[in-house]
């Protein structure tokens, strides 16, 4: 999904201030959404991190962006046990003493059933091209990559492919390689020539160069 979660690249945010001595928790009330999220996740009552990652994705960019870490944390929480029915937004309002927002509804998706091969179809060395895919639901390959070439430096096994993990509770795992990219490939000349990043992509997210 594409937004303001997604903001590697970005120009036009200024510069990352970075807080010395910083605290784990600037308030108590993030400690509790900590500890929400966590206990949550340990009953399995508002779905899988992937889901956890879409309902932040889904927040209205106005919101997203005054929000605090914690903040989107508990957006996700709260609109994830809306959805499942855990607690009603009329109860969250009524012990919030004011307006509670959640993130946007999920759109309406086609994810497959099946689950994908499993079987390695790169090995270290191999070039590939990530896929210009902007699908409407959560993914892990970020932007900055798409329709770049790059090349396998790690082959690391089959894991839950978090397109599908994200909105449906079926097998999806398929192969994860860890890719080198020249950050010249992925920004022009005004990066360094001997620079690279590696980026962990899945094999859908992939095909040869």
């Amino acid at each position: 999904m594409n937004g303001l979660h997604d903001m590697g690249g970005m120009d036009g945010f200024g510069p990352v201030q970075v807080e010395k001595r910083e605290p784990v928790f600037h308030h108590r009330w993030e400690r509790r959404v900590f500890g929400l999220v966590g206990g949550s996740a340990t009953r399995r009552l508002a779905g899988p991190t992937d889901a956890f990652r879409f309902a932040i994705e889904r927040m209205r960019p106005s919101h997203y962006l005054r929000a605090s870490y914690y903040e989107r944390w508990l957006t996700a929480l709260a609109t994830l046990l809306v959805e499942k029915g855990v607690v009603t937004r009329e109860e969250l309002v009524g012990r919030a003493g004011d307006s509670f927002p959640l993130s946007q509804p999920a759109p309406v998706l086609h994810i497959p059933t099946s689950a994908r091969s499993q079987a390695p179809l790169f090995v270290v060395g191999d070039s590939v091209v990530v896929r210009n895919e902007h699908p409407s639901r959560h993914t892990r390959c970020p932007r900055y990559v798409r329709g770049k070439r790059g090349t396998i430096v790690r082959v690391d096994g089959a894991f839950r492919l978090p397109d599908v993990a994200a909105h449906r509770d079926v097998p999806c795992a398929e192969p994860a390689y860890s890719v080198r990219f020249s950050t010249r490939e992925l920004w022009g000349t005004a990066a360094g020539a001997t620079e690279t990043i590696h980026v962990d992509l899945w094999q859908s997210y992939l095909e040869p160069a």
